[in-house]
């Protein structure tokens, strides 16, 4: 099967890179607007049709993941046009070239498609959006779009990404309390760390199912999903963990002794108000595709010995 990969560069397009280099049983083009020394990326702006219909067509792709998006929360709030452009126009773009070709487009959106409603529960699947802020309104819409064209396809909503690759969360506190005496976090915000490997890991196995059905019209396990490691912390309990691990992995110098605090949102001003709670329920995806999800912080274990490597 021919799969198209856009967003190559990033944290969950170079964990993909990897699964691909260890099979050959499908053929990837990895795309990206940004090319990056040393990777094998393929140009391609998905806010333009006209070039992924030639994409698609030329090389004969049958699916496409979409790995690309907007992502800087705060900074969507005053760029509303572009990033509508990004997770809205540009998902629907994809959607209606694998329509033209009854192919499958495996979305990736995200758990700030909730927050505004008081939860307490893990959200699900079929639970009304409730966005808080630009970025999250924008990959809803993205969604919808994908959804009215019609096409294959397969929306996989995950949360708090991180990686060996790129800038995340992880890294950036694996460096400050590498270095910095004293830290404040945020613990009124709780979600669930996903390591970006075990969800390019979910992707592979939806690749792997989509297969016998590839020539259907339909395909019958298409909808929206939810996919993020198992547990859930807050940002404060996931940077105690960080640093810990991190200590242990020889990530963060043993002589470091950095005082890690809880505090509340309201004590960072920001333009957006985050999820207080984005837990999603991924009952769907396991029974629907037989698998079991690892736990957060043993995922966050494999990536921090990845690192070390």
């Amino acid at each position: 099967m021919k799969i198209l990969i856009t967003g190559a560069n990033g944290q969950l397009g170079n964990e993909m890179r990897i699964l691909a280099s260890a099979q050959d049983k499908d053929s990837y083009i990895f795309t990206d607007v940004n090319q990056v020394e040393g990777l094998e990326t393929t140009y391609l702006d998905i806010t333009d049709l006209a070039a992924i219909r030639q994409m698609v067509q030329e090389n004969g792709v049958e699916a496409i993941v979409n790995c690309a998006a907007w992502t800087n929360v705060d900074a969507a709030e005053t760029n509303y046009e572009l990033v509508e452009k990004l997770n809205a126009t540009a998902p629907e773009n994809l959607a209606i070239a694998m329509k033209e070709v009854n192919g499958l487009l495996v979305q990736i959106s995200t758990d700030y498609v909730f927050g505004k409603e008081p939860y307490n529960l893990p959200c699900r699947e079929d639970q009304k959006g409730t966005p808080t802020g630009v970025y999250g309104l924008t990959k809803l819409h993205g969604e919808q779009k994908i959804a009215a064209t019609g096409c294959k396809h397969l929306i996989l909503r995950t949360a708090w990404l991180y990686s060996e690759f790129g800038k995340n969360f992880c890294k950036t506190m694996l460096n400050l309390t590498s270095t910095k005496p004293a830290l404040k976090v945020v613990f009124d915000q709780v979600g669930t760390p996903t390591y970006a490997m075990d969800l390019a890991r979910a992707i592979d196995t939806v690749l792997e199912d989509y297969r016998k059905e590839a020539s259907a019209d339909r395909y019958s396990k298409a909808g929206i999903y939810h996919f993020s490691n198992e547990g859930a912390c807050s940002w404060f309990d996931f940077t105690q963990m960080i640093y810990a691990e991190g200590r242990q992995a020889g990530l963060v110098p043993a002589d470091a002794a950095c005082d890690i605090q809880p505090c509340h949102s309201d004590e960072f001003p920001s333009p957006v108000t985050r999820p207080a709670y984005s837990v999603l329920d991924k009952t769907k995806f396991k029974t629907v595709f037989g698998v079991q999800i690892p736990y957060w912080v043993d995922s966050l274990r494999v990536c921090l010995a990845n690192m070390k490597k």
